[in-house]
């Protein structure tokens, strides 16, 4: 079993919490050290209550699905002797009711674009399967609901 941590810190100040008035704001600070501005997405409370430049939870939330799955992903490459290179991924969450009614991130669509070097390169079968392993692997994706899909965009394999 492992555990892990972040600190979310938000302080009021002067703003006027009770009438809504106030910045959504706050700082997620992680166990290695790492601070990153958090706040609510513009998308659910306007300007200038959410900060644009800051990390909304759901753009969290589909980053930590995308990293994750290119995580597992660089690990099997690596198992197999093919060399990346360099790995993007364009991925997109979609909000949206679920089948109860709420609202929730319904479906996640990771865009991977892997470029590899050397001697030995996957066929497009063989990056296929990679991905659909790196997707079994990955422990964020296997801990939610959310509809989680792999659409590699295809360069150099």
């Amino acid at each position: 079993m492992a555990e892990f941590t972040a600190d979310i810190v938000w302080e009021r100040g002067a703003q006027d919490f009770l009438k809504g008035r106030y910045s959504r704001r706050h700082l997620m600070r992680f166990d290695g050290g790492a601070e990153v501005a958090g706040s609510s997405s513009p998308h659910s409370v306007p300007l200038p209550m959410s900060d644009a430049a800051a990390v909304d939870p759901e753009e969290a939330f589909v980053a930590s699905l995308a990293s994750c799955h290119m995580l597992w992903f660089l690990a099997i490459a690596a198992k197999r002797k093919f060399c990346v290179d360099r790995y993007t991924d364009g991925a997109v969450g979609i909000m949206a009711k679920n089948a109860q009614g709420k609202v929730a991130m319904t479906v996640v669509t990771l865009r991977p674009e892997v470029a590899f070097s050397g001697e030995y390169l996957p066929t497009r079968e063989q990056l296929d399967q990679l991905h659909h392993e790196a997707h079994e692997e990955c422990f964020i994706a296997n801990s939610v609901r959310t509809d989680v899909r792999c659409e590699p965009v295809y360069g150099n394999a």
